[in-house]
This record gives C-alpha cells, structure tokens and sequence, in this order.
C-alpha cells in the first residue's frame, strides 16, 4: 500500500513538472520566440496570454515589445572644414522582427553593440561630410551676414540622414529605429579654449565700443550743456545791459528834468549826497575856509549860491 502511495506521489510530482513545462506565459511588453533545441519554429507569439509548448523540447525566448534607447558615447570628429568636435548622439529603437532579430542577435547585449556600429559610423560619415555651421544651426535660416556661407543643411537635416542611412542596415537584423538626435555638439578641448578667448575679446571690443560711445556722447551733451549755459548768461547780460541803460537814460531824464526846474536846489540835492558819500564817521578834511563845498555846511551861499535859509 505505502508503495502505491508513493509511486501516486511521484507520478503527481512529475505530472506538475511536465504541466509548468508545458505552459508559459507572455505579457503586453513581450514578444516570443520558441526554439526546439536551439532553432526556432514557427511565428514569433505576439499576443499576452497562456501559451503551450512542448515541455523539455522547446524553450520560450523572451524579447522587448516597448522602444528601447540607444545612448551613444561622445566621439571626436572632424567636420568638412577640418574641426575638430565632440558630438554626443542618443536614438531610441525597436525590436520590429523577434525571429529575425532571435537569428542575427540572439539578444539585446549584442543588439546595443551592433548599433553602436551602425549609429556611430553614420554620424561620422554624415558630420564629416558638412560643414560645422550646419550642425550648430537648427534649420535652414535666412543668413543675414553676406560674409558667411549659406546653409543648405540644418542640424536636423542632417539627423534625418542619419536616421535614414543606419534605418536601411539595422532593417536586416530585425531592429526599427524610430528615433536618432543630436545630444550635444562641442569643441575639442584645444579649439574650445581658443574659442573661448575670442569670444571674450569680442565682448571686451563691444564693451569697449560701448564705453567710447558713452563718453562721447556724455561729451556732447556737456558740450550742449556749456553751449546753452553760454547762450543764456548773453541772453541775461544783454537784457540787464538793456534794463540798466533804459534804467540810467530814465534816471538822467528825470535828473535833467529836476535840474531844469530848479537848478539851485538840484545843485543842493547833489551837493548832500556828496556830504554823505564824503563825510564818514572818523573821517578827517582840510579844505580851505572859502572852498565852494563847504557852502551848504555854513548855512550861506559863498558864490551866490543856494542857501537853505532861501
């Protein structure tokens, strides 16, 4: 009996061995490839679910449904105009044929190296076969400068080509690439440092011109400035030389006009604004005792003149 039990439980533990052998299963992200002993039979599986396989005979190879990225490493190329730069590129991609790419590859390691070859050898022809302005421009622009080269490609132009030219060699191992850009584009070390320097000296010469500009204008204006001040001081002196000679001409009017009515007391008038202007406090005079501007301080007329007592 026990040895029925036994051989019951054996039979069962196989039973469920040769079961998970038999089944397998495939999510939305995966596509598969069964081999039997190492060739691969039939159509890739594509679609999720529970599939059934020969168990022990046939193996279920698993793949990538989902893009995949491709960054590649920096690499140092010289363009059509012999600089040097540094250009960084990333792509994304595929696996559009599992049972192609299951024969070429095998799996997604020898994929990653197989598109560096492809990738990395077509950036180095597409850049080496242009010049350097049109991967640093975007597009095809309107070129402003005369002096410069126009630009028949763009830098995304020229990531197409790319793109185009790997997409044709990468069709044969199974592999879709969507996508290919330019990551980054640098000078060489050496040329960066030289562009560096000129780009400061440039900004030193602007500067520059700018501050001489500036000084020259502030100059014009401090001319402007002294020039008005100039126009205005004449103006001023002008109109008070103006009201200064009417001022004097009404004054000697009306002096002359005064005299003409009453000489002898014009003469008095003027003679006190002499004692006054004359005569300080502490001031001494020796004048003789008949001297005609002392005739208003003695009360009479020496030369019949006029007397305050008139």
């Amino acid at each position: 009996m026990r040895i029925f039990s036994s051989i019951a439980i054996l039979l069962l533990i196989g039973a469920a061995l040769l079961l998970s052998g038999a089944f397998y299963t495939v999510n939305e992200a995966q596509q598969v490839v069964i081999t039997q002993f190492g060739k691969p039979i039939g159509e890739p599986i594509k679609e999720p679910g529970l599939h059934f396989k020969l168990p022990f005979i046939q193996e279920a190879n698993y793949f990538e449904k989902r893009f995949l990225a491709w960054d590649g490493e920096p690499n140092q190329i010289p363009t059509k105009d012999k600089r040097f730069i540094w250009v960084d590129t990333y792509a994304r991609w595929r696996i559009a044929d599992p049972l192609l790419f299951f024969q070429r590859l095998r799996n997604q390691r020898i994929a990653q190296s197989r598109l560096d070859d492809i990738l990395d050898g077509g950036t180095r022809n597409v850049v080496a076969s242009h010049d350097l302005i049109e991967l640093v421009r975007s597009g095809i622009e309107k070129n402003v400068n005369p002096k410069l080269k126009p630009i028949k490609f763009g830098r995304d132009a020229l990531a197409k080509e790319v793109l185009k030219q790997a997409s044709e060699k990468a069709k044969d191992l199974g592999i879709e690439i969507l996508d290919f850009r330019f990551k980054r584009i640098n000078y060489v070390e050496e040329v960066r440092k030289k562009v560096y320097a000129r780009m400061i000296a440039e900004r030193k010469r602007i500067a520059e011109q700018y501050r001489a500009e500036g000084a020259g204008e502030a100059a014009r204006i401090a001319g402007e400035k002294e020039k008005q001040l100039r126009i205005i001081r004449s103006k001023a002196y002008k109109t008070a030389k103006e009201i200064k000679g009417k001022a004097d001409a009404d004054a000697a009017r009306i002096y002359a006009n005064a005299y003409k009515k009453d000489p002898k007391f014009f003469k008095f008038l003027r003679t006190l604004e002499a004692y006054k202007k004359s005569f300080a406090k502490g001031t001494t005079m020796v004048i003789s005792p008949d001297n005609d501007f002392l005739r208003f301080i003695k009360g009479t007329s020496i030369k019949d003149g006029y007397s305050p007592k008139e």
